[in-house]
């Protein structure tokens, strides 16, 4: 989503580990029967007898010729240890399918491989699926308030919400230069700051107020609400006057933007609670039973109260990305001067007003106007769990997106 990709390619995260200092004692066994000449990861797109084409992680195709009598081994996604790996053969790797191949490098840079490491793309996409629905069930997100030793507090809407880390909780960094999930680096507690955007994955308190982290990732970004003053869908820009700030900005909406769209009576729902919890959500409906669009919202915000949304006559406020898999798509092209959205962007350069956009969810204008001094009492994450995210053959893995 954002669109936004899940985490670090599986199978190249896999490979580096593989190759890296930190295989521990299967790292050995590694250099003795691999050749030190050259290596490529990449996606295969297509297969001539023993060639293969690969889309290399770093954008460049590369042919590669699979030698006779060459070690072609299948991994788990994930797996790091060749002792799990299976012996194959060429006819096992098809179309999608994610390798690391070594072997002696052409000075075209085509390589003659002497070993395979296959990760078979169904298997990649089972375990984004898993993860992504761990992600949806175990996940959090919000802003940084707060960093004391190894623990974090995060503001989700009203709620505060303190992340104990261990030792094994892994951390990824988003980079400033990209706004691609995939370009995510492996990161440090250290780096997180307040004000930083945190996902969070683990273990919940019955209260889901203190989470035992798993996995965390964190980002500087730019959260922005206002109305859109300029539009220029053909050139895939907005201008925006941030509520909080009074600041202009000039928002680039890429392929990569994830743009979504609140329903009305949602919106109104969410405004309700924000000015006055549970009475005010049934005034905005009217009192009476719920509707179909309601018993979705409380649905949504409900399981382990992940929108923020709070018990019966309590405040509002929260991460709206656990709802965003449930909203609409749209386009740039459906927007138009006036309307009001809520912006994540990346982080601009210093003095710059220009930031491209993250996520965009329109239809908030009873949000906005519920707020009025500028912040909104929902908060809007970079990242979403599941759906719109990278095919299999992407290599994407199954972390937030």
């Amino acid at each position: 989503m954002m669109r936004m990709r899940t985490s670090l390619s599986t199978a190249s995260l896999a490979a580096a580990l593989i190759l890296g200092a930190g295989a521990g004692q299967h790292t050995t066994a590694v250099a003795q029967t691999a050749p030190a000449a050259g290596r490529q990861i990449g996606t295969v797109k297509a297969i001539s007898g023993n060639t293969l084409t690969l889309a290399g992680d770093g954008g460049a195709q590369v042919s590669v010729t699979v030698a006779e009598g060459a070690h072609i081994l299948q991994l788990a996604p994930g797996s790091t240890d060749l002792k799990s790996a299976q012996q194959i053969t060429l006819g096992d790797i098809a179309v999608g399918d994610r390798v690391l191949v070594t072997g002696k490098a052409a000075d075209d840079g085509s390589l003659s491989a002497m070993r395979v490491i296959l990760m078979k793309s169904t298997d990649i996409a089972q375990k984004n699926e898993s993860e992504k629905a761990d992600w949806q069930k175990r996940g959090s997100g919000g802003l940084v308030s707060a960093v004391n030793g190894s623990s974090l507090t995060i503001t989700a809407g009203a709620r505060k919400i303190q992340i104990e880390t261990t030792p094994a909780t892994k951390f990824r960094r988003y980079g400033a230069d990209s706004v691609k999930f995939e370009d995510a680096k492996p990161g440090t507690l250290d780096q997180i700051r307040p004000g930083d955007q945190v996902r969070v994955r683990g273990s919940k308190s019955d209260d889901g107020l203190t989470i035992q982290a798993e996995e965390i990732v964190s980002g500087s970004f730019k959260n922005l609400a206002g109305t859109i003053a300029n539009m220029n869908a053909a050139g895939g820009t907005l201008t925006l006057k941030d509520l909080a700030t009074k600041k202009t900005m000039i928002v680039s909406v890429t392929s990569n933007s994830d743009l979504r769209k609140l329903p009305p009576e949602m919106a109104a729902r969410f405004a309700a609670r924000a000015r006055g919890g549970a009475a005010g959500a049934r005034a905005a409906n009217g009192g009476g039973a719920p509707s179909a669009e309601r018993t979705a919202t409380d649905a949504a915000a409900t399981p382990g109260r992940e929108a923020g949304m709070s018990g019966s006559g309590r405040s509002a406020g929260g991460d709206l990305s656990q709802l965003l898999l449930r909203l609409p798509t749209e386009s740039l092209s459906d927007l138009k001067t006036g309307d009001a959205v809520m912006i994540v962007a990346s982080e601009p350069s210093p003095g710059s007003d220009k930031v491209t956009a993250v996520t965009m969810l329109s239809g908030v204008e009873p949000i906005l106007a519920a707020t009025p001094s500028g912040t909104p009492a929902m908060t809007l994450s970079p990242w979403n769990m599941g759906g719109g995210g990278a095919a299999a053959s992407d290599g994407a893995g199954g972390g937030p997106q």
